[in-house]
């Protein structure tokens, strides 16, 4: 009879594992197939205590419980929607696509208050970006974002390139959000999760493949900050 009860349980399990990756999304799938191990050693369990083997199914039932807590805690903490990194100056907040590399931004004092960096054609993001030469921080975000949009701006924009200096910037001291929302993360992101995010980040934004220093900087601060948070 237990063998009969175990034998039908089998049969309607792979019966509705059938119909649900018929009819689940690729997201949903991927979360289940994280879940397998935990799910096939707690319907091993399952079948055991139905058979009468107590003493092995319950503990497995028990471990295959605990070690999916434990999953479902770690994939808890996931990057920002939209997985975007921000970073902020006086004059400019820009966001960073994470997957793409695509940068966009919105202007946060001045003659173009309000506008998106896309939505501006190129003689107002010149008119901004000598607005913005005497802001080093503002300066170097717009020279990102107008790098990976017009190549070649530069040879006509008119503002002194004396006027400022072309090194790291000094930002001044970050917060605990603020370096979440640089490396696109969300608050109680893990160690591992923090590596991962800088090391992705800095393939795209290091200097020596074309990107910004103060992106980098800013990157590396987050970092850092994270990382003695999480040792204190």
């Amino acid at each position: 009879m237990n063998t009969l009860l175990a034998m039908i349980a089998i049969l309607g399990f792979s019966a509705l594992a059938v119909s649900y990756f018929l009819s689940a999304k690729p997201q949903h799938i991927a979360n289940l197939l994280r879940m397998s191990g935990p799910i096939v050693m707690g319907a091993a369990g399952i079948i055991l205590s139905m058979t009468g083997r107590f003493s092995i199914g319950i503990p497995l039932v028990i471990f295959a419980i605990s070690i999916g807590l434990r999953s479902i805690n770690r994939g808890g903490v996931k990057r920002a929607p939209g997985q975007k990194s921000t970073v902020r100056s006086a004059s400019l907040e820009m966001m960073l696509d994470h997957e793409t590399g695509a940068m966009n931004g919105v202007v946060l004092a001045g003659t173009f208050e309000g506008a998106v960096l896309d939505d501006l054609d190129e003689e107002a993001l010149m008119t901004l970006a000598a607005e913005t030469a005497d802001d080093e921080e503002s300066a170097q975000l717009l020279e990102a974002y107008l790098d990976r949009r017009i190549p070649n701006w530069r040879e006509d924009f008119d503002a002194d390139p004396g006027t400022r200096s072309t090194g790291p910037a000094n930002a001044g001291a970050m917060t605990e959000q603020e370096a979440y929302q640089i490396l696109g993360l969300e608050p109680g992101a893990t160690v591992a999760e923090i590596r991962k995010a800088h090391r992705g980040l800095m393939q795209r934004v290091h200097p020596d493949v074309g990107g910004s220093a103060f992106l980098a900087q800013r990157i590396n601060e987050a970092k850092d900050f994270l990382m003695r948070t999480h040792s204190e």
